[in-house]
């Protein structure tokens, strides 16, 4: 099947397989490894990605529904080698040690970011909420994407 896309900023034509999750296309088709399986089943949010502003787990994605569609990874976030305010604020507040959450629980508070520039922390739990993290805990995490929010009001305060 061939289906056509938006992956993190380049437009690609391609033949896919019909039963090929997106997760799997996007770390073995795509090389973009920086999107992690977990449990497989949609309950970590370690393979969350953003689909037309939305975050969605992956793992629950079939490539042919992406058709049509603007797909971002965490490798589409950082720009001209630089790191996107919330990768930095993750890394700046201690918000990773494994790692291994880390991408979801950015692609997660991106969207959030994308829709709503000044949440709450409510909303903010709610928007991590299929993310697990069994090293760091959430007090970073949450601290974190308040953090990023601060900073991208200033910048838009410029």
């Amino acid at each position: 099947m061939k289906i056509s896309f938006i992956l993190n900023n380049e437009k690609h034509t391609q033949e896919v397989r019909e039963d090929m999750r997106l997760l799997d296309f996007l770390r073995d088709e795509m090389g973009l490894t920086g999107t992690k399986e977990g449990c497989g089943e949609g309950e970590c949010g370690a393979c969350t990605v953003i689909i037309d502003g939305k975050a969605v787990n992956s793992c629950l994605v079939l490539v042919p529904e992406i058709d049509g569609s603007e797909v971002v990874t965490i490798e589409g976030l950082s720009r001209s080698g630089e790191l996107d305010p919330i990768q930095q604020t993750f890394i700046d507040e201690g918000a990773v040690q494994c790692g291994f959450c880390t991408p979801g629980m950015i692609m997660s508070a991106k969207a959030l970011l994308d829709r709503n520039s000044a949440p709450s922390d409510e909303e903010i739990m709610e928007a991590i909420e299929g993310n697990l993290c069994r090293c760091t805990g959430y007090y970073k995490i949450i601290q974190a994407i308040r953090k990023a929010a601060e900073s991208l009001a200033k910048t838009d305060e410029k």
